[in-house]
This record gives structure tokens, sequence and C-alpha cells, in this order.
């Protein structure tokens, strides 16, 4: 098939040019708007898997794909936490690594997440090798992880500010899987139904610091930008996995080949 003409919304970048500070009701607004043109639900590859038109080998190569980016987050809030001096905004952060990987039990949303790969009938083994996934999915999620190193800690901080946009999918994800897919039971799902709680308390931390922190309209600025570069990180994701699994036969060296892939 022939893959759609790529899609990239809200192409600016953001600047000062003399402009005055946002107020707190037009900053929270800019950052709401960057989510309706910018955020991965609008994507080709999201829609096939939300609506039930993705084979079952597909639906395996994105979650092992996305193993990688969930694997990923603790090294990214760690990354910044090493950055990070405030002991009480590093206590705050900590409760993200444990979110993700459990406390002394390991019981954490990585372990629920590789409930999904399990129903997906994945060999967990291999899942968590990260041996079989996409170039791109690497690129993208590595990238992710050296912006919060390299940046300013208020742009490693705002990155995370795409969980504004994170319930909502949520709650289309779990819908749809479990409307049009019979593997998907309260067990696969768990991971995607915890985190709409955890995603809206951690985005009301995550804003209020980042509003008080960007002191002037350059900083705002930066904010803005961090934000659209997270979702170009979880774009680039669907990208590469539309184009090795959507349309067969770009599936690069040493990535995950499914026994079949069904044609859209």
């Amino acid at each position: 098939m022939i893959m759609p003409a790529p899609f990239f919304p809200g192409k600016q970048n953001y600047k000062t040019a003399g402009k005055s500070k946002l107020s707190r009701q037009q900053f929270i607004k800019a950052l709401k708007d960057l989510g309706k043109v910018r955020y991965h639900s609008l994507h080709p590859f999201h829609k096939l898997l939300h609506n039930g038109k993705l084979s079952f080998e597909q639906i395996q190569a994105w979650a092992l794909n996305r193993f990688y980016y969930q694997w990923s987050i603790p090294r990214k809030d760690l990354t910044l936490m090493a950055r990070i001096n405030d002991v009480n905004l590093r206590l705050e952060w900590r409760s993200r690594v444990i979110d993700h990987e459990g406390d002394i039990d390991g019981s954490g949303g990585i372990k629920r997440y590789l409930q999904l790969c399990e129903t997906l009938k994945l060999d967990l083994d291999y899942v968590k090798s990260c041996q079989g996934i996409l170039p791109g999915t690497r690129f993208a999620v590595d990238a992710y992880v050296n912006f919060v190193q390299e940046k300013s800690l208020l742009e490693g901080i705002a990155s995370s500010l795409t969980e504004i946009y994170a319930p909502a999918i949520h709650k289309e994800r779990i819908a749809g899987l479990a409307k049009h897919y019979d593997w998907a039971n309260d067990y696969a799902l768990a991971y995607f139904k915890k985190r709409i709680n955890q995603a809206r308390r951690d985005v009301e931390f995550g804003r209020e610091w980042v509003i008080n922190n960007a002191m002037t309209r350059s900083d705002q600025e930066a904010v803005l930008n961090a934000v659209k570069f997270k979702t170009e990180v979880l774009w680039a994701q669907l990208d590469a996995l539309y184009y090795a699994y959507v349309d067969p036969g770009n599936i690069p060296p040493g990535a995950y080949i499914p026994k079949k892939i069904r044609k859209q």
C-alpha cells in the first residue's frame, strides 16, 4: 500500500520576538492548544489501532516497540533527578520512578505493561531484551533521555507535560481496544487504566511547577518548545511503526518480524 503523506501539525517554533509574558490563562491555553494539533492521538497508526483495524501481529509489534518507551521513562526521570538540587522537588519526582518500576517489590507500571505483552503472546524475555525494536523507536526514545540531560531543568520538566493530554488517549485506547479486540481484558489493559489517575496527579504538579518557574516570556517559549519536542518523540515512534508494519516489506534488519501482516 502507499503510505499516506506525513502529517506535521503545528510546525512553528515558539519565539519571543519582544513579546510580553503570557498570563497564566494564556500560558495554559497555549499548552493545551499544542495537544490539539500535535499529540500522537491524531496519528494514522493510532486511528487504526483504536478503531480495530490492526491485526494481532501488528498490535504485537506496537506493544513490543512501546515497551522500550515504557522501560525508558524511569531512565529519563532518574537522569532528570540527578540534576535536581531541591530535595523536595527530587522527592516529588521520585514518585514517578516508583509508579513505573515499583518500590522494593517491583510491582509498578512496567510490570503491568508486560501483562499486555504476555496477553499478546510475546516472549517476555525477548520483549525485555529490546532486541527487536525498530531503529526509529530507539532513536526517538533515546533522544528524549538525552533531552532532559542536556537542556535546562525547566525544559526537562516541561517535556513531561504531554501528560496533560494523556488521560484522554488512555480512555480512548481502553474503550477502542476493549470494543474491537477479544484479548483486550482488564489484565491486558491494567497499565493504561492505572495511568489515567497517575497522569492527572503528575500533570497537576508538573504544570504548576513549570508555570511558577517560567519567569519570562523566553522561559515560556522554552517550555512550549520542550512540549513540542516531546510530541515529536511520540509521533516519530508511530511513524516508524506505520512504515514498518502497516506497509509490509519495510521492516528493517534485526527488527521484530511477525508471522503474518495484514495489509490495510
